[in-house]
């Protein structure tokens, strides 16, 4: 391991890789107690996550819901309850992963909100949008997506007197691929330090179907890229950068890709400036 591979994975606080089953089953474990200790220190009951039809936000849904269902058990206080709020932009093309998802995680309360006329809406009202190149356009657009979702989760949250859940994982945040204030805002995030083979093991094991836990990831924000994959973004595969994050060894042009991507979005995992 890399003196940068070192620093980069304990400033993430990644997870080891699981040594065994009995490892996998403690974390989940941790994970579960986590969202509780969380929510009871808050003293609310209630929380909130878009589920997009990917892994991530199928793992961090199946632990929420599970959490509430145990501190039901553990309090006798039936308001502790889990919101599953769907975010479509239009129609997504691939709703079906998102509905089999849904089947699997069994919420307290489903609910969708069509973000596309919020969207659309603004964008109409920012005029600096309409000097853009179609494609940069998309880009910013996108982006605008990803911020009206948390709106409306955090929306739905202040209605509930709730908290919302981040899907933020290791193998995301090393590479910066999330939206400021977008899916990077949130109140508790679960996932935090396991890498994309974790999440992957995690969802396997609580019994998510197969299709799901290995689907290909996917921001799917841009209209020009439909279910453009991450690693495409990224110019890295999760492979790499999962193998990266757990100080084994990397080709060159992966290991330079990983840190010039880690250093240049150091400011979305990071506080605003002051003076």
């Amino acid at each position: 391991m890399s003196n940068r591979q070192a620093e980069i994975a304990a400033a993430l606080d990644v997870v080891p890789p699981f040594a065994d089953a009995a490892a996998l089953i403690g974390e989940i474990e941790r994970r579960k107690n986590f969202i509780k200790h969380t929510l009871k220190q808050s003293g609310l009951k209630v929380l909130v996550l878009g589920i997009s039809g990917g892994v991530d936000s199928l793992t961090a849904g199946r632990l929420a819901q599970l959490s509430v269902e145990e501190l039901r058990a553990e309090t006798g206080d039936s308001a502790y309850r889990f919101i599953a709020v769907r975010l479509p932009h239009n129609a997504q093309h691939d709703e079906h992963d998102a509905q089999d998802s849904l089947k699997f995680i069994r919420a307290d309360e489903e609910d969708t909100v069509n973000i596309a006329a919020a969207v659309s809406g603004l964008g109409e009202q920012v005029t600096h949008l309409q000097k853009l190149t179609d494609a940069r356009r998309d880009f910013v657009v996108g982006n605008i997506k990803a911020r009206i979702r948390m709106v409306a989760q955090f929306a739905i949250a202040n209605a509930n007197n709730g908290l919302v859940i981040g899907t933020d994982h290791a193998a995301e945040a090393v590479m910066g691929f999330f939206t400021k204030f977008g899916d990077g805002a949130c109140d508790l995030a679960p996932l935090s330090g396991l890498v994309k083979k974790q999440v992957r093991a995690i969802a396997a094991h609580l019994g998510a179907p197969q299709h799901l836990v290995m689907k290909t990831p996917t921001a799917d924000l841009e209209e020009l890229r439909p279910g453009k994959p991450d690693e495409e973004a990224h110019g890295v595969t999760y492979a790499e950068i999962d193998a990266f994050l757990h100080g084994e060894k990397v080709s060159d042009e992966a290991y330079a890709t990983i840190v010039r991507t880690y250093d240049n979005t150091r400011h979305k995992r990071e506080l605003p400036l002051v003076p």
